[in-house]
């Protein structure tokens, strides 16, 4: 499958169930735990599970003129194109990531015997039990997980934007004072 494919394919099945509660740090990195689950393609009527955590050094709106750096994402393995390439083809498509470093480290690839619907449910009580504010829950095809993940930290940074012009303005004021 080519990246345009994976692309839209991403973009039309990535749900973000459940996201994290606190926004990203404006001034130190912020580690980022999601459970990513998809339809087994080889094992039907199970569910593919990946946990893992993206770290996102210094979210901030004022940023270097440098590319973002992925890291971990396996773009190599899956679509024989290097994560540079990637980033070429999102901002293309008018996608800008803020230019820092993502490094994705997959921690457990596993199998839950059941169909996705009943996954979800399993993981979402299972965040809600263990009161679990940091992790995010994400479903998305399982041959795109990539993008998928993507897409769940770019909503974080989309979504920490105002706070971390806040805390700017605020840090700017103190140290002009």
């Amino acid at each position: 499958m080519d990246i345009q494919h994976m692309w839209q394919k991403a973009i039309k099945n990535t749900e973000i169930m459940r996201t994290r509660v606190h926004l990203l740090e404006t001034f130190t990195h912020t580690e980022i735990p999601y459970i990513f689950l998809a339809e087994s393609t080889l094992n039907i009527g199970d569910t593919v599970v990946r946990k893992g955590k993206v770290l996102v050094e210094k979210p901030t709106i004022i940023l270097p003129g440098n590319p973002p750096q992925l890291q971990g994402f396996e773009f190599e393995d899956a679509v024989d194109i290097d994560a540079n390439k990637v980033i070429d083809f999102l901002l293309i498509r008018g996608v800008r990531f803020p230019s820092l470093k993502y490094n994705n480290q997959t921690s457990l690839i596993d199998i839950y015997e059941g169909l996705l619907k009943k996954a979800i449910e399993h993981y979402k009580d299972g965040l809600q039990r263990a009161e679990d504010v940091h992790t995010g829950l994400i479903v998305g095809p399982e041959d795109c997980w990539q993008l998928s993940v993507l897409i769940f930290v770019g909503a974080m940074v989309s979504r920490s934007a105002e706070e971390d012009i806040k805390r700017l303005l605020d840090r700017y004021k103190h140290n002009n004072n």
